[in-house]
């Protein structure tokens, strides 16, 4: 049985993101009613247009700094569901904001590390404020979902890991206090996440009389075909940035045979992580969990084997022996690959029971629509 009944209104936070709009579509398409959060009014113009043809039940507001205070108060009333992806993903972030924060796990109760403000304050402040809204103006709030991150789950090594929901990454955030301002901007990156993710569910564990449960929803490296407002590669998110650039542009950026044969992780579609924001939306099962949704793992130069290997090919402008011509890298790179970082998705199947795109559907998809935008 369906949690959220059609019709309903859900609310989208952050909803002209990379995934929240693949997330809007799919929402609207299932006969939902969708109110969605922007920082502009210029930022929701877009939206407003893309989603037209499905009139009063999509609408935009304007939520311009979500770490302030009561910041979701008025988007929250009337809802049924809340969808909270709006959250910055970029590995730059520099500026510490010189203050303290008391972290919310045992692991790190002890640790006292700087925000830095352009990760942290945002995704923890706009996670607890999303939750003390809904509890305070959303009493038909059936369920929460925010969208995670693998990255408050996993750690690097120097062996091949599989990873599972039960698994915290302590790295991060202990890298973040040891280093501060000097930490990698990937581990700022994760820190946000863990610390965010940490947060939700104290305030979830710890708050009385809340009539929703929450979900967590974690991908790991999110690829696949754009659908949000981007006028050209260099203005992509991080994630399908650095597919554009390793996969696409021609050159491929310089990258060396190592990078392309060493550098890898796991991924999933976007289109597929949409899906997964709306069954754990829906399935009762869904509740209190950590989900994991990955497709599978990949060195770079799989994605340049099977770019180049689609017949006919989906991006013709980028053809061999052209100036545009797609990297080839090094073919003898994967005979003997080594996977750094697995997931075990079992939990995933048993609860929502996903259908994952392959890397040869989410290639053909991106570069056709890499040729359609004339990238």
């Amino acid at each position: 049985m369906t949690l959220i009944a059609p019709g309903s209104k859900i609310l989208v936070t952050g909803a002209n993101g990379f995934v929240a709009v693949w997330l809007v579509q799919a929402l609207l398409e299932q006969d939902y009613c969708v109110r969605g959060t922007v920082r502009s009014q210029e930022k929701g113009t877009f939206l407003l247009d893309k989603f037209k043809s499905y009139g009063e039940k999509f609408e935009v507001v304007v939520v311009e700094d979500f770490t302030k205070d009561g910041a979701f108060d008025e988007a929250v009333k009337g809802v049924e569901a809340i969808q909270h992806t709006a959250s910055p993903f970029h590995f730059n972030a520099d500026d510490p904001k010189g203050m303290c924060i008391e972290q919310y796990s045992r692991f790190i109760n002890t640790i006292r590390a700087c925000l830095f403000t352009e990760l942290i304050d945002p995704a923890v402040n706009g996670t607890v404020g999303i939750l003390q809204s809904a509890s305070k103006y959303a009493p038909n709030v059936k369920r929460i979902v925010i969208l995670a991150s693998c990255g408050s789950i996993l750690r690097d090594a120097d062996e091949p890991l599989t990873f599972d929901e039960t698994d915290w990454n302590t790295q991060a955030p202990e890298e973040v206090k040891r280093l501060g301002r000097n930490a990698s901007g990937v581990a700022k990156y994760r820190t946000a996440k863990t610390l965010a993710e940490r947060a939700a569910w104290r305030f979830y564990d710890h708050k009385s009389q809340v009539n929703w449960d929450l979900t967590t929803i974690h991908p790991p490296f999110i690829f696949g075909p754009v659908a949000h407002e981007v006028s050209s590669p260099k203005d992509l998110n991080t994630s399908a940035k650095e597919w554009y650039n390793v996969v696409a542009a021609p050159n491929s950026s310089g990258r060396s045979n190592d990078f392309l044969a060493e550098v890898g992780s796991s991924w999933v579609d976007v289109r597929d992580v949409a899906a997964s924001l709306v069954k754990a939306m829906n399935v009762k099962e869904a509740g209190g969990e950590r989900i994991i949704v990955n497709a599978g793992h990949y060195i770079w130069q799989d994605w340049l084997n099977i770019a180049n290997s689609l017949t006919p090919s989906p991006i013709p402008s980028h053809a061999p022996g052209t100036e545009k011509a797609l990297p080839v890298g090094n073919t003898e790179a994967i005979k003997n690959p080594v996977y750094m970082i697995k997931y075990n998705t079992a939990k995933e199947k048993r609860i929502l029971g996903l259908t994952y795109r392959t890397m040869e559907e989410t290639t053909r998809d991106t570069l056709a629509d890499y040729e359609r935008r004339g990238w």
